[in-house]
């Protein structure tokens, strides 16, 4: 998927959804806070959450995930931006920092398309886990993640600091996870 577009049928349900999945350019980086905060919407319907919803990815950040080429863009026929994931590689770690999918296109596949995206360039460079830290009492947040293989993980200092420093944050059940064997495609 690395330099050019898969197009695949994202499926959830009965609806679906042609997107191709792509490494992000920077030209893609302006319109990314805008999906963040689409996403986010879903949040508003839990009370201790919502006020994630006006919470963003600085453009310079996602920059910097884009020249790294750790970030993947999600795109709809008409060629509109409608998801991202953006990570890092820490030693032999794909860190997921953000998974985000606009709101009028979530539970069509679309961030599975995106997961499996980070998936084939973690296994490409032999690199052991995935690792993300995520809310465990939101349903499309922990529960999600361990239907896809994600397992909750406390023996990691790295992760552990993050959900501390979340915490500190006013974030909620925070949790860390990780994905240790990355499934072939």
């Amino acid at each position: 998927m690395e330099g050019g577009a898969a197009a695949q049928t994202a499926t959830y349900g009965t609806l679906r959804m042609r997107v191709a999945i792509r490494t992000a350019a920077m030209e893609d980086a302006s319109a990314l806070p805008q999906i963040e905060i689409s996403a986010g919407r879903s949040f508003l319907a839990i009370a201790d959450l919502a006020c994630l919803e006006s919470e963003e990815v600085p453009i310079e950040t996602h920059q910097r995930y884009i020249s790294l080429g750790t970030e993947w863009v999600a795109v709809n026929e008409d060629q509109d931006l409608v998801g991202f994931l953006a990570a890092e590689v820490f030693t032999q770690d794909l860190h997921l920092w953000e998974l985000a999918v606009r709101e009028d296109v979530q539970k069509r596949g679309v961030g599975r398309r995106l997961l499996d995206a980070a998936e084939t360039y973690a296994r490409d460079r032999h690199l052991e886990s995935l690792t993300l830290t995520t809310f465990a009492h939101v349903p499309w947040n922990a529960p999600w993640y361990s239907r896809l293989g994600f397992q909750a993980c406390c023996d990691d200092e790295r992760l552990a600091a993050l959900v501390r420093a979340e915490t500190a944050r006013g974030w909620p059940q925070r949790c860390a996870m990780r994905k240790r064997r990355i499934r072939n495609l």
